[in-house]
């Protein structure tokens, strides 16, 4: 038996482990909770993802970024490969890459119907602009295609430390351009081109739709997905979760270090929190929050703000769900019904 195969067979059992979370009645899933004697309890939590974070706390899970970069990115790649069994199936899902500047950006397109012209959203992965690839996210992305009835074209952008924040935002600014200087590649409906992402891909999008919101190319509208929008500043959810759910205080310390400060910005710069920068005009905006996230209050008086600039913003907060819930699909059922009820809303909000 060679490697592969030994690697697909672990592949199935982790996932299937998981997944069999979801058939235990709520009373027993309590009990297995109740029975790891975790220094917290959320009544509110889904139970498959109360069980399953008590287990990675008993487990000595604290964080997704460690002082090991390069450990931390393996491991969340592995994490997230063995989660998936049997994706999501799509028309079409095709890798290539972007000509930017002499280089190449690798990029994935979802399309659920080749043959009809329908709107594109641009998607730029979470992962705390440190983490994450195409891969980390395929699955997010192959909901999203399936249940929006949009194609997606998700981008591999240059992570950070390796790359200053204002080299980041410069590559996903020059994909877009290229995006909608080759729409008829892709068989979009005229200028119907927007943009998502899911915690930094959410930062990193709104700050994209701030930047182009006076430019014929802007994005028609923004799908923000817990975003992280303020370096600054520390909210009550903070406090409430930052001993970790998934998402923790040294993680979002880590994150500063490595995308702000590395970068010599200053905490309040609009460039990396964009909940400083002037909000009139930047285009309408669908913003997701989940109810137990230390992210949970700045996307919420995000929206707030945007309400009060007049940007058209719908807000639906998942008082269930954690930071990361839609890249939980595979485990969650849960998470998987508001992923895709997103997905559907979302296009609603797009018509």
């Amino acid at each position: 038996m060679d490697v592969i195969m030994l690697e697909q067979i672990w592949k199935k059992r982790t996932a299937l482990l998981a997944q069999g979370l979801n058939y235990l009645p709520t009373y027993l899933k309590q009990q297995l909770y109740r029975s790891m004697n975790v220094p917290w309890d959320y009544p509110e939590l889904d139970p498959t993802l109360k069980y399953l974070m008590a287990y990675q706390h008993q487990q000595g899970y604290r964080g997704l970024i460690s002082s090991n970069l390069q450990n931390s990115r393996n491991d969340f790649v592995k994490s997230m490969s063995e989660l998936i069994y049997q994706p999501t199936q799509l028309a079409l899902v095709q890798d290539f890459s972007l000509s930017l500047n002499h280089r190449l950006l690798p990029v994935r397109h979802y399309h659920p119907s080749p043959q009809q012209a329908c709107p594109m959203i641009v998607f730029f992965h979470g992962g705390g602009f440190v983490l994450g690839n195409l891969d980390t996210h395929d699955e997010a992305c192959r909901i999203l295609a399936k249940y929006s009835g949009c194609q997606v074209l998700s981008v591999d952008y240059p992570l950070a430390p390796e790359a200053t924040a204002q080299q980041i935002i410069e590559t996903c600014e020059m994909a877009w351009h290229w995006i909608w200087q080759h729409q008829d590649r892709f068989n979009i409906q005229p200028n119907a081109i927007a943009v998502a992402g899911d915690s930094a891909g959410a930062n990193m999008s709104t700050v994209l739709a701030q930047r182009l919101k006076q430019h014929l190319h802007a994005p028609i509208a923004q799908l923000l997905i817990y975003p992280t929008v303020d370096f600054k500043s520390r909210y009550p959810s903070f406090f409430k979760y930052k001993a970790g759910l998934l998402l923790t205080e040294g993680d979002v310390d880590q994150v500063t270090q490595h995308y702000v400060l590395s970068s010599q910005l200053e905490l309040d710069d609009p460039l990396v929190s964009p909940i400083y920068a002037q909000l009139d005009r930047s285009g309408p905006c669908f913003l997701v929050t989940a109810g137990h996230d230390i992210l949970h209050d700045e996307g919420a008086h995000y929206a707030q703000l945007l309400q009060q600039a007049n940007v058209k913003v719908c807000h639906r907060n998942y008082a269930h769900q954690l930071h990361g819930f839609i890249n939980l699909t595979s485990v969650s059922y849960q998470s998987k019904n508001d992923w895709i009820e997103i997905s559907q809303l979302f296009k609603q909000f797009l018509n």
